[in-house]
């Protein structure tokens, strides 16, 4: 129930709040006097009289509201920051179990360990959303098919969590990029447009996409206004995207140069990082995050907050100091008949 901008847990138990006017209803204390003039004029004690009577109601009337569980609900707020809105597109293919760049064919032998792509994409990215406080990230992961994991939020706790979960287990042997890339494009439908949008993906491979998907994947990253990163997990340190004179026949016409040309094709901003060693993944990250700060509206969830503590700390404060008045007066009495 709200009442006063406070949500009340035992609401009923305000009913006893006139409880609290009880002190002011004392016994008659009048006495009577041969002649007027006898009675000091006193208006001290006339106050300390009526301050040790609104303590008692004060005290009473604070017990009562702390124990109709007074508190705080949850509440949306927001303020102006710096900042873009960032879908994490990390790919969880069984190719992300393998080692990452390695130097030769034997190296890529051992899977899922510490030096795994997986692993690397998992530490880079916790500290990538660290370090952007005013973001909002939401976070998809493929392999067959694409899962919207979390949607967008400013819930870091909640990506923090998503990207660590997401470096479990083993990946599957299929990818499909195509619905991965259209999946983090519509997480943006419906969405108020708020500063820069980007569709950051993690992989170590593309996928020769039909002439059909293409075509959806172009029109809703232009009707979005999405910006595509694409941090390219090297397998091999000498693999590229572009192509060179000093090409193996085997990187020729492999799926990621056809993916990384139809990105530059689509009309929206793109850049390719070509990550083959722990540093150079380290600087894409840097550089995504020094080039997107633009002010944006940022909404906060500002969590439910209890209020009891408020009413009791008044409770006890009331009645020590009537327990200090008593006491004085107690020894006040003790003093006048010595």
């Amino acid at each position: 129930m709200m009442l006063a901008g406070f949500e009340w847990g035992h609401a009923w138990l305000l009913f006893l709040l006139p409880l609290a006017l009880l002190p002011w209803f004392t016994h008659n204390l009048d006495k009577t006097v041969a002649w007027v003039n006898l009675v000091p004029v006193d208006p001290l004690s006339r106050v300390i009289n009526l301050t040790l009577k609104a303590l008692a109601s004060l005290a009473i009337a604070s017990l009562i509201i702390a124990l109709s569980a007074p508190s705080l609900p949850e509440q949306k707020r927001e303020r102006v920051g710096e900042g873009a809105e960032i879908v994490l597109l990390l790919d969880r293919s069984r190719s992300m179990d393998d080692p990452f760049a390695v130097k030769t064919q034997a190296a890529s032998v051992s899977v899922g360990g510490d030096n795994s792509k997986r692993n690397v994409a998992r530490d880079y990215l916790t500290e990538f959303v660290k370090n952007r406080p005013d973001d909002r990230f939401g976070f998809v992961f493929f392999s067959t098919k694409a899962i919207n994991l979390l949607p967008l939020t400013y819930d870091k706790e909640a990506v923090l969590a998503t990207i660590n979960a997401n470096a479990l287990g083993k990946g599957l042997s299929d990818t499909n990029m195509a619905e991965a890339l259209l999946s983090s494009a519509k997480m943006f439908e419906g969405q108020p447009y708020r500063g820069s949008r980007i569709v950051l993906l993690v992989s170590d491979g593309g996928q020769i996409l039909t002439d059909e998907a293409k075509e959806k994947i172009a029109k809703i990253y232009r009707e979005m206004n999405l910006t595509i990163y694409w941090i390219y997990l090297k397998s091999r340190q000498e693999m590229t995207l572009e192509a060179s004179d000093n090409d193996n026949l085997l990187w020729v016409d492999i799926p990621e140069r056809k993916l990384h040309t139809f990105f530059k094709s689509i009309g929206v901003p793109y850049r390719a990082f070509e990550a083959g060693s722990l540093q150079s993944f380290a600087d894409a990250l840097a550089e995504i995050d020094r080039r997107h700060y633009q002010t944006l509206i940022v909404e906060e969830t500002l969590p439910h907050e209890p209020k009891e503590d408020v009413f009791l700390w008044l409770a006890l404060l009331a009645m020590l100091l009537l327990a200090s008045s008593h006491l004085y007066t107690w020894w006040g009495v003790k003093k006048a008949h010595e």
